[in-house]
């Protein structure tokens, strides 16, 4: 079923002939039988070489203007049967010749889509036979070579150049992809044409295994969750999870991730933010100082410790109104005190997802990069001032480097002694991302004096540095790469700031 396989009968039925001449008449020097179809015949006998027609094999001519021709077994059981004894016994007893080679292409949907609004025309350009033709001859790639596209002509020419009529499992597979890749593409634009008033998404709720959700961002919104959250979650109490409600709990658990292996960690989220995250000895103190950041847009957030949540931590929390906590478990005593409200979505984390890649819609399509996994490695950052960081400064840095990677950009973050003081995110400006995240500070009463700050991308004037010395900030660490590094450099030098360039971005929009 493997391995180089000859090429004796061919299947050929085009809409697009152009290109076509050198394949039929390679087809023809090697003796290859061609079985064809309307248009596709007399052009390959308009070239001088023999074709058979496919009522001869069928015994059926082409019926209902057209739409039923290759539509029988005599066809799909020369294309289909594996290259073995019981189907090969078949195809002898029924007079079936196994067919090597499909060409074969599709009716001109989308340009007919666009050329035309009569949906009779645009209908009886949905190709039937052709499409059924491709999905029969790409299944069975270890014996049929497929070409689903006048775009592949070239291909087939080259293969039947240089290796006359046979074609290897490589070919075969090459081609089968690139067979599913243009029936998949032709049945999006019919789905788009049938589509183009709109879908319910309850239909798809009921074609695919999503999880219907409440709404999506907003009530007029239909949502779906497609995933499996038993596989990371336990919800030990609370309503359904809404659309947000996912969005803020992915961006919560990806941002624990970096600190599943640390002391108690606590981080309120609010649209994806952090607003506030702590680090301390004990899971209690690290949600008062988390909470502290900014206790204001704490309200209605998401909150998530990687510890276990006791009970004294669960009755200050119980005075907050959020949304959902998340943590790898809860005490007895604290399930009591957390699950008196049923609203309150209480999810036990039984693992951090592991996902590698990060997909987004855009325009009439999708973007997908790597997710951002970058760490830092303290052989390769750069200590670009003449202060170095103090051990504790660098330790606030790389702190602060991890909550400002998880900030929507522009991105600042400010911290001290492993405590969120203050951040600004989402802004057009730096500059106004860092003066938000100083007034966010200021307002709740925390000191800036000893803080350092981290920045997603790099300092394009030194105007953010003075901006933070002058609010009492000793450090900074930010990727570099602006031509004028050295400007900010040189105003940290002046007022004996440190500075940390990593060389790593983390734009997040």
């Amino acid at each position: 079923m493997s391995g180089t396989k000859p090429i004796r009968n061919a299947l050929i039925s085009v809409y697009h002939k152009e290109g076509l001449d050198t394949i039929i008449r390679l087809l023809d020097k090697h003796q290859v039988t061609m079985y064809s179809t309307g248009g596709s015949l007399e052009y390959i006998k308009s070239l001088g070489a023999k074709a058979e027609t496919v009522e001869s094999l069928t015994g059926y001519p082409s019926i209902l203007d057209g739409r039923v021709k290759t539509l029988h077994p005599k066809i799909f059981g020369g294309i289909l049967a594996r290259r073995e004894e019981n189907h090969l016994a078949q195809l002898t007893q029924y007079d079936i010749p196994p067919i090597d080679l499909v060409i074969v292409d599709l009716y001109p949907f989308e340009d007919t889509v666009k050329s035309t609004n009569d949906e009779a025309t645009i209908i009886e350009k949905i190709d039937i036979g052709g499409i059924s033709l491709i999905r029969a001859a790409a299944k069975n790639f270890h014996d049929v070579i497929i070409v689903p596209s006048q775009e592949d002509y070239g291909n087939l020419k080259y293969m039947l150049e240089t290796k006359g009529a046979q074609s290897s499992l490589e070919d075969r597979k090459h081609f089968a992809t690139r067979a599913f890749r243009v029936s998949s593409h032709y049945d999006k634009h019919i789905y788009e044409y049938f589509n183009r008033d709109g879908e319910d998404l309850s239909l798809k709720i009921s074609v695919h295994s999503g999880m219907p959700l409440r709404y999506g961002e907003n009530p007029h919104q239909e949502a779906i969750f497609f995933g499996e959250l038993e596989t990371n979650f336990y919800k030990r109490n609370g309503k359904e999870l809404s659309y947000n409600n996912l969005v803020d709990v992915d961006a919560a658990v990806t941002l624990m991730a970096e600190f599943k292996n640390s002391e108690p960690t606590f981080a309120i989220l609010k649209h994806t933010n952090s607003c506030g995250l702590a680090t301390r000895p004990t899971v209690l103190q690290a949600w008062k100082d988390a909470l502290a950041a900014d206790p204001l847009s704490a309200f209605g957030g998401v909150l998530i410790c990687n510890k276990t949540i006791d009970e004294a931590t669960a009755r200050e929390i119980d005075e907050l109104f959020y949304e959902v906590l998340i943590a790898p478990s809860f005490s007895d005593s604290a399930l009591a005190v957390l699950s008196a409200k049923k609203n309150r979505i209480l999810l036990q984390l039984h693992t951090y997802p592991k996902a590698t890649l990060q997909v987004k819609s855009i325009l009439d399509g999708y973007i997908v990069q790597d997710m951002d996994h970058m760490t830092l490695d303290m052989a390769t950052i750069k200590e670009a001032t003449n202060r170095k960081p103090t051990k504790t400064e660098m330790n606030d840095l790389l702190y602060a480097n991890i909550c400002v990677k998880h900030l929507k950009s522009n991105g600042i973050a400010l911290v001290r002694n492993g405590q969120l003081l203050g951040m600004g995110c989402g802004q057009t400006s730096r500059v106004d991302s860092l003066r938000h995240a100083i007034l966010k500070a200021n307002s709740f009463g925390l000191d800036l004096h000893g803080a350092v700050m981290a920045s997603e991308a790099f300092f394009p004037f030194p105007d953010c540095v003075q901006i933070a010395h002058e609010a009492g900030i000793t450090a900074v660490i930010h990727p570099g790469g602006s031509v004028k590094d050295q400007d900010s450099i040189d105003y940290c030098n002046k007022v004996d700031m440190a500075m940390i360039i990593t060389g790593f971005r983390h734009f997040k929009h």
